[in-house]
């Protein structure tokens, strides 16, 4: 969730979002140091810190332009401990249940890196190692350092991800995660592309939104897989948490997954 400060609008108030979708059963929160919301969201959770599983991300540090591309990763030993301890103080909890790095490091070997975060799980301060924005040969050399639990990519009709990667995430028991399940809001509305034409035909045939089909596709590809698949959609209202949480429910048959699937091909045309 990249919750903010509400402003005016109750919908949009953090700690209603966040209590809304404990109260119907989502119990995954993810934020990062990136994010600069990690204050906000440890206030969100006061009291029901039991139930969540809570997850951060460190390694990406902005720079001091305030331009969006600049930015750079910092995955070393010091790092790791400083960047967590700082986040347990942001979030105020004693333990992070899933701590990711961000970004893989150019510079750092990614065997320095998930050995410190295994410290961390000695020192009972993490629960569980994460990865984000990795390659097929990193999260095979992290897993031989120590177990990794998820991986986080983007993963949705629009943005694909690479068949090796879902492969060795299955062959080694890891959970994808997959952000930005409707293409970072792209999917959300019908268009003329042919993909946008395939998600509002199924969307009107169900009475849904095609943002919702997109959703569902995602949730789909796990139980057609047999893998585990965790889509994260951004939530930043109540009233998009309960439209994300009825996607669960739409179980898109075969031929409706083999069309939005095609659809999605870069050759596909209207």
């Amino acid at each position: 969730m990249r919750l903010t400060e509400a402003g005016t609008d109750p919908d949009r108030d953090p700690t209603a979002v966040v209590h809304a979708a404990l109260d119907v059963g989502v119990t995954l929160l993810d934020t990062a140091e990136m994010y600069r919301n990690e204050e906000l969201v440890g206030r969100t959770i006061a009291g029901r810190r039991e139930e969540v599983i809570l997850c951060s991300k460190f390694g990406v540090r902005w720079g001091d332009s305030g331009r969006f591309d600049d930015w750079s990763v910092h995955a070393d030993a010091a790092t790791v401990v400083s960047s967590c301890e700082g986040s347990l103080r942001r979030l105020g909890v004693e333990v992070i249940d899933l701590y990711y790095l961000h970004h893989r490091s150019e510079h750092t070997p990614i065997e320095e890196t998930v050995s410190a975060m295994a410290g961390l799980i000695e020192a009972g301060k993490i629960r569980s190692i994460g990865l984000s924005n990795v390659t097929v040969e990193d999260v095979r050399r992290a897993h031989a350092v120590h177990p990794v639990l998820a991986v986080q990519e983007a993963w949705s009709l629009s943005t694909p991800i690479p068949g090796s990667m879902s492969e060795t995430l299955a062959e080694l028991g890891i959970a994808l995660v997959a952000h930005s399940p409707t293409g970072h809001g792209a999917l959300r509305a019908e268009d003329s592309t042919s993909l946008g034409v395939a998600l509002g035909h199924i969307a009107r045939h169900r009475g849904v939104s095609p943002g919702q089909v997109a959703l569902a596709w995602v949730h789909c590809q796990g139980r057609r897989r047999d893998e585990v698949v965790v889509p994260l959609p951004g939530t930043t209202s109540v009233r998009h948490l309960h439209d994300n949480v009825a996607a669960i429910g739409i179980e898109l048959d075969d031929s409706e997954l083999d069309r939005l699937t095609e659809a999605a091909a870069p050759t596909s045309v209207a």
